[in-house]
Order: C-alpha cells, then sequence, then structure tokens
C-alpha cells in the first residue's frame, strides 16, 4: 500500500526539472502496471496496513486514478508545446493522485472524509488556472460552494459515530445499524451533490465547460466516482432507515435522468452535452445503490469504471476539435469526417460505449442496474426505458452533427490527428471494452 504512495512523493521532485513532462507520465504507467499485477483479494480486504486496505471496489477506483491521471498528461500535450506552468501543471496533478488514492485506500472514515474533501483544491486550480474562458472563477465558486455546504453536516455525521461507537473503521460499521433520519441526510447529501445528483447538478456543467481538458477528465473520470464510492460504503450501516427512504432517491434520479437526456438534446456545445449525459448515467448509478441490493451494487461498480473511461474520452474528443477550430459549438463543428476521417471512427466507438453498445463496460452495468431497479419496483421500467432510448439518440445527435453535414468554410486548413491523440484514444477506449473479458471479477464478490 505504501509503496505505491511513496513511489507517488518521490515523483514530486522531477516536477521541478526541465523537460520532464513525459517522463511522469511514464512513471504513472509504470505505477499502474505495478499495481495491476498485485493479487487482490475477491472476497475481503486485503494489502492492509495501519489505516490503509482495499477491496475489489477500491482497487478498481484506485486502478482508474491513476490510468486517468496518466492519460490527462497524455491530453495536456498542447500545455507542454506552449509551455505554460507545466512544471506546476505536474505537480497540481500529482497531489490530486494522492489525495484520490488516499481517498479510495484509506479504512477510517475521517480520513476519507479529509481527504474526499481535499482532492477538491487541485481540481479548483486546475480549473481556475488552465480554464479557457473568463468564467471559469465563477464555475470554480460553484463547485467550491455546492460541495463544502454539504460536507460540514457530513464530517459532524462522521463525529457522531466515532462518539457513538468509539470507532471509525469503515471494515467493522457493517456491525451496526443507526436509525436516525438526521444522521441518514448529513451522511447522505454530501455524496450525492458529489455524484451529482438532478437537482443539484448545476455546478458540474459550469466546472466542465470552463475547466481544461485535463480537468474535464478527472471530474469526470474520478470525482463523481468519489460520490458513488462514498454511498456504496455509507449505507451499509444505515440499512434500516434506507429502506424506509431510498425511494426517494431512485424517483428523483430516474426523472431526473430523463429530464436531463431531454436537455442534452438542446445543447450546442459540445462539452455542455457531454456533461449532462454523465449527469443521466449517474442517475442510474444512485436508483441501483440506492435499491439496496446485490445487482444495483455491483451493477453501480460497473457503470461507474466504464463511464470512467468512456465519459473522459469523450472529453478529449471534444478538445481535439477544440484546439483546431477553437470553439465548441455544434453550429462549427461541422463536418468532421472531411477533414479528419480517422478520428470519426473513434467519435464512433466512443460514442457507440455511451449508448452502452456491446461489448462495453456500460452495457454490463446498465444490464445489472435495469435488473436491480425493475426487480424493486416494474413502475421504474418506463424510466428506464426511456433514458435508454434518450441516451441513444443524444449520442446519435452528437456524432451527426459533428461528423456530417456542410463544413464550415471559415475553417483554416488544419492538420488531423497525432499520433498521441491515437494513443490516448486508444487507450480510453481498450479497457473500456475489453475489460468485459474479465466480467467476472467485478461481478463475483460476495
Amino acid at each position: 500500500m505504501m509503496k505505491i504512495f511513496f513511489l507517488l512523493i518521490f515523483m514530486i521532485p522531477l516536477c521541478f526539472k526541465k523537460n520532464m513532462f513525459w517522463m511522469v507520465q511514464m512513471f504513472l504507467f509504470f505505477m499502474m502496471f505495478l499495481l495491476m499485477n498485485l493479487t487482490i483479494s475477491i472476497m475481503n480486504y486485503c494489502n492492509l496496513s495501519y489505516m490503509m486496505g482495499w477491496d475489489m471496489i477500491s482497487y478498481g477506483l484506485v486502478l482508474l486514478s491513476i490510468w486517468i491521471c496518466s492519460l490527462m498528461i497524455l491530453a495536456s500535450g498542447s500545455l507542454f508545446n506552449y509551455n505554460f506552468y507545466v512544471n506546476f501543471f505536474l505537480l497540481n496533478i500529482l497531489f490530486l493522485l494522492m489525495m484520490l488514492y488516499l481517498t479510495f485506500s484509506t479504512l477510517n472514515l475521517f480520513m476519507f472524509y479529509l481527504f474526499f474533501e481535499g482532492s477538491l483544491i487541485p481540481t479548483l486550480i486546475l480549473i481556475v488556472g488552465w480554464g479557457y474562458q473568463p468564467e471559469r472563477i465563477q464555475a470554480g465558486m460553484y463547485l467550491l460552494f455546492y460541495t463544502l455546504f454539504v460536507s460540514l453536516p457530513l464530517l459532524l455525521g462522521i463525529f457522531y459515530v466515532f462518539n457513538e461507537k468509539n470507532c471509525m473503521m469503515i471494515y467493522f460499521m457493517k456491525f451496526y445499524d443507526f436509525n436516525l433520519y438526521i444522521l441518514y441526510f448529513s451522511m447522505i447529501m454530501a455524496f450525492l451533490v458529489k455524484m451529482p445528483m438532478y437537482f443539484v447538478h448545476l455546478w458540474l456543467p459550469k466546472a466542465h465547460v470552463e475547466a481544461p481538458v485535463s480537468g474535464s477528465m478527472i471530474l469526470a473520470g474520478i470525482m463523481l466516482k468519489l460520490g458513488g464510492y462514498g454511498l456504496l460504503r455509507v449505507l451499509i450501516f444505515m440499512q434500516s432507515i434506507s429502506f424506509k427512504l431510498n425511494f426517494m432517491w431512485i424517483i428523483i434520479s430516474l426523472v431526473g435522468g430523463f429530464y436531463i437526456s431531454l436537455k442534452c438534446l438542446c445543447q450546442i456545445d459540445m462539452k455542455s452535452l457531454i456533461a449532462y449525459s454523465s449527469v443521466a448515467h449517474m442517475g442510474m448509478v444512485i436508483g441501483g445503490i440506492m435499491t439496496m441490493n446485490y445487482w444495483g451494487y455491483l451493477g453501480s461498480y460497473v457503470l461507474m469504471i466504464g463511464h470512467g473511461l468512456c465519459s473522459s474520452g469523450m472529453f478529449c474528443l471534444a478538445n481535439i476539435n477544440y484546439e483546431r477550430l477553437h470553439s465548441r459549438s455544434l453550429m462549427l463543428n461541422k463536418g468532421m469526417m472531411n477533414f479528419m476521417p480517422s478520428m470519426s471512427l473513434w467519435w464512433f466507438l466512443l460514442l457507440s460505449s455511451t449508448m452502452a453498445a456491446p461489448p462495453s463496460l456500460n452495457l454490463m452495468g446498465e444490464i445489472s442496474l435495469i435488473n436491480s431497479l425493475v426487480s424493486w419496483s416494474w413502475i421504474t421500467m418506463i424510466m428506464l426505458m426511456l433514458i435508454s432510448f434518450f441516451s441513444a439518440s443524444y449520442s446519435l445527435y452528437l456524432y451527426s452533427y459533428t461528423q456530417h453535414g456542410k463544413f464550415n468554410m471559415g475553417l483554416y486548413s488544419f492538420y488531423g490527428g497525432v499520433s498521441r491523440e491515437y494513443l490516448l484514444l486508444m487507450l480510453h477506449w481498450i479497457p473500456l471494452n475489453v475489460l468485459i473479458l474479465k466480467i467476472d471479477y467485478f461481478m463475483i464478490w460476495f
């Protein structure tokens, strides 16, 4: 456990040397393969140290964090070309990765809270420091206040739990059952805002649209998963009250997911459309977790991993267009098939994964979530049908609008994709579609 953390710490001096941009990225890839070779017990916690340990959920999310962080550096090649505060950028990413690594690895509820909130600061610096538009300050404030407003009750809830039981170890929490309304709301709300649930999702599109590509990747890839991870951990020790109250969140998430899918069809900003689609996907994840059954638990985990890779890849594609046209408007990003025919294939592959086409992880996750929600109540079928249908429709809308049609005559000539960009997209798509071969690791734990 600590060896990986120390590897991260010892990478910090590299950030202060010149021309170490790709070196840091290679180290992150190396770290990823070190982790992939660890033996993980599927059934219980393993690799235990004093305060840290992994089970299957933590392990998958730590792997996803390191993978996305290394791809963030790969996607930010333009920063390296312009030499725009590159060293500080690398330092920021390493701090963010440390926070995420510790959040997913820690077994102590309070330390989990500390790192959960700590990961907000590097993200904020990314948005405000490397964002494109002047509104990025407002987006940063939105992100900060939405998240901090609900995280104080979470802290108080954690202190109450410690005061009652003199224990903060997440593993031992499964032996308790707190039946308190205020505790339930204070523990749950911070994670629902982070997910984000419909009604408290307004910070997400703002943050995404203003963030640089690396900020969007980390927000979509990992930050939304922190909320899901927190819910999976916290609902364990509030089961009896969850059975009474969870129907509210399921209804809000499913109706909100449908409404947001319609909202996607109204967007003219590519990034905004992809950001709203994340809210629709996370609505299904919240629904699955809140049913409190086996299918929902596993399906939400699989969809979180799948969505992390898929959504991150979509933001990379939007950024590749933005770097050439200097606009994210669908009105200008037309007829791209004429300019970058090979890139058109990657648009198709990633968008097909977004709409849960086989053999992507999203398909497996959505099948499990549909199973869990329909077994909870058959009425959810109506909303699930609508969400699935409109998910496909906004994906096709985005694809056909960007790739087909008459391209804008005001475009200058520009180069097609470079090998760095194709590698970046391939490294998003391959795990997303090859992990389906190892789906037994995701789906059979208990």
